[in-house]
């Protein structure tokens, strides 16, 4: 699993950072979350081939995270692209994306779907063999979802010393994979543990941005690998937070401890502020596995 950062500040850009937009490649997808000004720059900065973006999810309609979206979508044209693009997001956001191609006469020749949503309860909106996607209701001034992203379970690992002396027939190989027991060529009946191994780990990544500190997001992310948690403001400018729906790095790093998340990357930081380091020592002062999101960043995990 990795996760490229695009930018990670809040309210306008800058010459040397970028409103929030990121890339999660999980599980040989990749997945553009939220796509604010200068997104599509960012993209081609860190090599990331537009032609592998078939899925943008934006959290909410405010401008930081989805003011570069037309642009890219528009670009998408000119690049003659064929591959269907799907985009989730708040109801609404079809009918400002397409107005702008409307009033410009630039209408895709791809196929351009939109998944708009309304639900205030976490849900699935994406799902194939591979991967889930489901929603993370948030607490911001309009309405905001985060996202989960999840591996599915793999296939265990075929161990053919093993099936070759239990004498299985190669027909049988993929039951065993699956998880089933299956009968010998004399017909006796093989445990599939002890001819394979548990498959790879699954990974899991929940994005949240923007929200007040906000509690009931924790059952929905608990024990996920990685949380992305905004975090606005320094303890300092604390009585900020619950004006403008925005959380401190305390209360993130709050959040990942009563989640028992794996690691927690922080972003959304105010233009304010000039020394980021302060937002890590106040969140480890709560969680220890606390990691600075950047413009440019990558994070792995294995």
């Amino acid at each position: 699993m990795k996760l490229t950062i695009l930018g990670c500040y809040s309210a306008t850009p800058r010459t040397d950072t970028n409103p929030t937009s990121q890339v999660l490649e999980i599980n040989n997808h990749l997945f553009l979350i939220d796509c604010g000004e200068g997104t599509q720059v960012e993209l081609r900065r860190n090599k990331i081939k537009f032609n592998r973006i078939k899925h943008i999810f934006i959290s909410h309609l405010h401008g930081d995270h989805f003011f570069g979206l037309v642009g890219l979508v528009s670009t998408f044209r000119l690049l003659t692209r064929e591959t269907e693009l799907h985009i989730y997001g708040p109801k609404g956001l079809k009918d400002i994306i397409t107005l702008q191609m409307k009033l410009s006469d630039s209408w895709t020749n791809y196929p351009l779907i939109f998944h708009e949503l309304t639900s205030k309860t976490s849900e699935l909106i994406y799902e194939d063999d591979k991967v889930e996607v489901y929603t993370i209701p948030l607490d911001h001034r309009i309405y905001t979802n985060g996202f989960l992203f999840k591996e599915k379970e793999g296939e265990r690992h075929l161990d053919l010393n093993a099936v070759v002396e239990a004498n299985v027939d190669v027909a049988y190989y993929r039951k065993l994979k699956q998880g089933f027991d299956v009968k010998n060529r004399e017909g006796v009946m093989i445990d599939h543990k002890k001819v394979t191994s548990p498959p790879k780990p699954v990974k899991s990544y929940a994005y949240c941005s923007d929200t007040a500190y906000n509690e009931s997001v924790i059952p929905i992310i608990q024990d996920v690998n990685v949380l992305y948690h905004e975090s606005t403001f320094l303890d300092k400018h604390a009585k900020l937070a619950p004006q403008t729906k925005h959380s401190t790095a305390k209360e993130a790093a709050m959040i990942a401890k009563k989640a028992n998340v794996g690691t927690l990357i922080l972003g959304h930081f105010s233009t304010r502020y000039n020394h980021l380091n302060e937002f890590k020592a106040e969140a480890q002062t709560i969680f220890e596995q606390v990691k600075l999101a950047g413009d440019g960043k990558t994070f792995k995990f294995d």
